[in-house]
């Protein structure tokens, strides 16, 4: 495969990965070019003793990874996307994509949920917030985070279910949860 055609293919998707895992826009877009720098170089290399999916989110874990471990990063506080942006967006943007959505009652109170559930996951510790986002939100298998962490299938599970567990408690703690109508809603206290 082309290196154009994985540019193609993976940018969009490590760029949605990297802004949830940072809750940066700006921080992911760099570290996405980060990543792809590296795939371009290290592609000639690349043995395919996994997927390609697996062997560029091992790389944009890594790297956001390193990010999380600098200086810069370690003095700056971890910044989210602020709540007037969300509010604002919320009637007819994708916070996540920027996408254009249909505007329905549903469709808005779909949205607070996310972002409320957003802003729990991007308190979870960086392990956990990790093998959330690649399992809930890319869709990844448990095998698949594996490979991408370099870890075993037995401490994804782990770490799944302690995220999980976490989520729960804090949203617990934040949030008066509803069901009006079959839709979720949530209520920060």
């Amino acid at each position: 495969m082309e290196f154009q055609q994985i540019y193609k293919e993976y940018h969009p998707k490590i760029l949605g990965y990297l802004t949830r895992l940072t809750g940066k826009k700006i921080e992911a877009e760099d570290l996405t070019q980060e990543v792809f720098i590296k795939v371009h170089e290290a592609l000639p290399g690349f043995k395919g003793r996994s997927s390609l999916s697996t062997w560029i989110y091992k790389i944009a874990t890594n790297t956001a990874n390193d990010n999380f471990k600098s200086a810069s990063f370690q003095k700056g506080s971890k910044q989210t996307i602020p709540q007037e942006y969300l509010n604002e967006n919320t009637e007819n943007r994708n916070v996540w994509t920027g996408e254009k959505e249909k505007t329905s009652d549903k469709v808005l109170e779909s949205n607070e949920m996310n972002c409320c559930i957003k802003r729990y996951v991007e308190e979870l510790n960086e392990n956990y917030r990790t093998v959330f986002i690649l399992s809930e939100y890319e869709g990844k298998s448990n095998n698949e985070i594996a490979g991408i962490l370099g870890v075993s299938l037995e401490t994804v599970k782990i770490r799944i279910s302690r995220a999980r567990k976490q989520l729960k408690k804090m949203m617990e703690k934040g949030c008066e949860i509803s069901s009006e109508e079959g839709s979720l809603k949530c209520n920060e206290i």
